[in-house]
């Protein structure tokens, strides 16, 4: 606990705007491809089916999750609302998109994709939300 208190003292004191761009921008990709993944269930299927990723009812309970939680997850990005959690919850799909790469069909374009997408939110899971946003704002009024 005294760590995550240190690393928000750091990152209060170092508030760039560029970091809280960089920030909503990650927010913006993942509702983008959560939308995309509701549109085009059949492409995100068919990556997993790649997998060997047996099961009809897991298989479609995964890609709506799948979507789900990066709609979700990137809009609470987007406002700082309890951003480490999100990036947390959404981690193992992060992985999971890098893998993908690996054990199914190399994209190189999925791979960078996924690999920025993934170290971006490791930082964002070590920085915070940062000085602008909704997790900054509520614990100055507490």
């Amino acid at each position: 606990m005294a760590l995550i208190k240190k690393l928000n003292k750091w990152a209060n004191s170092h508030a760039y705007y560029p970091i809280d761009i960089l920030r909503i921008v990650l927010g913006v990709f993942l509702v983008y491809k959560g939308l995309y993944f509701f549109q085009n269930s059949s492409y995100l299927e068919s990556l997993l089916v790649e997998l060997k990723f047996d099961g009809f009812s897991a298989l479609m309970w995964s890609v709506h999750v799948i979507g789900l939680f990066h709609f979700v997850g990137g809009l609470i990005i987007i406002f700082g609302l309890l951003t480490r959690l999100s990036l947390i919850v959404q981690f193992p799909i992060f992985i999971g998109a890098v893998a993908i790469n690996f054990f199914g069909v190399m994209n190189t374009q999925n791979l960078l994709e996924a690999s920025i997408v993934l170290l971006v939110s490791i930082f964002f899971i070590f920085y915070g939300s940062g000085k602008h946003s909704a997790d900054y704002d509520f614990k100055m009024q507490a």
